[in-house]
Parts: C-alpha cells; sequence; structure tokens
C-alpha cells in the first residue's frame, strides 16, 4: 500500500508540476501583453521571457483570429497586395515624314544645248559700255543716231540691239505711217518721251520707263517726242525688212 501511495503522489506532483508552468507562461504573456513597451532591451527580454515558457510548458501559444503575420513573406505578401498597380506606359506613336519626292535626273539627250546662231555657230560672250562716240548716223532712221550694242554680230545676226538718240525737230519725214516684218520688236524708254499711233490701239503716250512691243506687221506712226528722247530697241531677227506706207 505504501508504494501504491507513493506511486499516485508522484503522478499528482507531475500534474502540479505542469499546471504550474502553464499558469506562470499565462502571466508572463499577460504581463507582457500589459506593460508598456521600454524600446529594444525591454523587447528582447519580453521575447526571452515568452520562450522561456514555450519550452517549459512545451507548446508555442495558438495565434488569435485577424491577428497580422510577422514573416517577412508574410509582410511582403501584404505589401505587394497593398500596392496599387501602375498603369502600363504609352508607347509614343512616332509619324515618320512623306516621303521626297525626288526627280529623275534629266538624260544628257533632253538637256538644254547651247544656243545657236542664225547661221548655226555657238554665241560669243561681248560687253558694251557707254561711250558717247559710238552714237552714229548710220541706222535705219536718219533722223536717228545708234549705238550698236554689238547683239548681232555675237550672235551671228539671230538678233540686233541698239540706242536710239532721236534728233529734234519730229519732222513730217518723221511722221511717214510705215510697218516692220519682224519676228519680234520691243522698245523701251531711257529718257524722255515718245508720242505713237498704232493701228487698232490708238494714240499711245510712252515715257522714261515705258516699254512695248510692235508686232510683226502692225502700222504705226511717230507723232512727236522730246529732244532728250533715248530708245532701247531689240529686234529679231537682225536683218529685218521696213515698208513705208505713205
Amino acid at each position: 500500500m505504501a508504494r501504491a501511495v507513493s506511486g499516485k503522489k508522484s503522478a499528482a506532483q507531475k500534474a502540479t508540476s505542469k499546471t504550474g508552468v502553464k499558469k506562470a507562461a499565462t502571466a508572463v504573456a499577460k504581463k507582457n501583453a500589459a506593460a508598456p513597451s521600454g524600446g529594444a532591451a525591454a523587447k528582447k527580454a519580453a521575447e526571452k521571457r515568452a520562450a522561456a515558457a514555450i519550452s517549459a510548458s512545451g507548446k508555442a501559444p495558438a495565434k488569435k483570429a485577424g491577428t497580422k503575420t510577422s514573416t517577412a513573406a508574410g509582410r511582403a505578401s501584404v505589401a505587394k497586395a497593398a500596392t496599387p498597380k501602375k498603369a502600363a506606359a504609352r508607347v509614343p506613336v512616332i509619324r515618320r515624314p512623306p516621303a521626297l519626292r525626288v526627280r529623275p535626273a534629266v538624260p544628257a539627250s533632253r538637256k538644254a544645248a547651247t544656243p545657236k546662231t542664225k547661221a548655226g555657230t555657238p554665241q560669243s560672250f561681248t560687253v558694251s559700255h557707254l561711250n558717247e562716240a559710238d552714237f552714229k548716223a548710220d541706222g535705219l532712221r536718219a533722223y536717228a543716231l545708234y549705238r550698236d550694242l554689238g547683239v548681232a554680230a555675237a550672235t551671228g545676226g539671230l538678233c540686233q540691239a541698239h540706242v536710239l538718240r532721236l534728233l529734234s525737230p519730229c519732222t513730217d519725214e518723221v511722221r511717214k505711217r510705215h510697218l516692220h516684218e519682224v519676228e519680234l520688236q520691243m522698245i523701251y524708254v531711257l529718257k524722255g518721251w515718245i508720242k505713237n499711233e498704232f493701228e487698232g490701239h490708238g494714240v499711245q503716250m510712252m515715257s522714261t520707263g515705258s516699254c512695248w512691243i510692235q508686232p510683226s506687221g502692225v502700222e504705226h506712226t511717230v507723232l512727236d517726242y522730246s529732244p532728250d528722247v533715248e530708245l532701247l530697241e531689240i529686234v529679231l531677227p537682225a536683218d529685218f525688212k521696213t515698208v513705208e506706207l505713205t
């Protein structure tokens, strides 16, 4: 009987010991939860006490529902879920400029050839500077002085150009009606004025800066001009025909 009693006491003692450990662990946990945070040292001491209580009881305290996870993986997953998704970056649309049209090279056979004279020979370079001695009474009109610009010789007779100074006064000989058979006749007033009458166009007063074209065969009459009148005349071809009508 004595041995049985002692065996029973031993079991009771063991149960009491376990209950005491549990109570101690519970008391430590409650104390730690109620105590204010004392910094890193206090937190570390609390963790040691909790670990000691767990090792004494042999069981880890169950987590309460809704408690936040303390593991690094849990914190990462929570942070990932809370981070708002960034909108996909818009790729800029690059618009290419319209293709430039490249003109094809002009074949050598289609390029403009060197202008030829009426006789078929190349034109030559010429220049004429003002010289009063070049005004001569050797032109078409007996009542005018001509300064030949050398164009007829340079173009082989393709064109002629000269400056006219009409002699004063304007006489009846000057006023004879006439026409010219030409390809082109252009007159420009360099100085003074001149009054003409053209078939179908009536009387025209031309002054400094005036310019006109006389079509081939148009009848015209010089009516009057100023004593200082000076004209530039260009005619194609250099050799042309004049017909007096009266």
